[in-house]
């Protein structure tokens, strides 16, 4: 009886491509994980300003830090779903508050200059 063999060229070609083909991240084929939760975020500030009845203006002035286009998206993607929906927005009644000025502050004694 002939027995016949499966042809090893085959098999031994995808044995070898196999490491190739396994869990390697190329870098710039993903997007990276930080920028797309700011992208998020400020999408979401956009949101909330525009349900708390802000302008633009106002919510890129109050947040700086918020990437603008996101921001723009995440507003006007909540103004046609509050159209959609007939939502009424919220006034906000928490503004930004001034940084505190540049005084020096004041030094405390210390407990040894006090006893003498």
């Amino acid at each position: 009886m002939i027995r016949h063999r499966p042809p090893l060229r085959p098999l031994a070609l995808v044995l070898a491509l196999l490491p190739l083909l396994t869990a390697c991240e190329i870098p710039g084929v993903w997007p990276n994980p930080r920028t797309v939760e700011k992208e998020a975020e400020a999408r979401a500030i956009g949101g909330a300003c525009r349900h708390a009845l802000r302008g633009l203006e106002d919510c890129y002035t109050l947040n700086p830090q918020a990437a603008k286009a996101a921001v723009f998206a995440g507003w006007k993607d909540m103004d046609s779903y509050m159209r959609e929906n007939k939502i009424e927005g919220t006034p906000s009644v928490i503004t930004k508050s001034e940084p505190p000025s540049p005084e020096k502050p004041k030094r405390k004694r210390s407990a040894a200059s006090e006893d003498s």
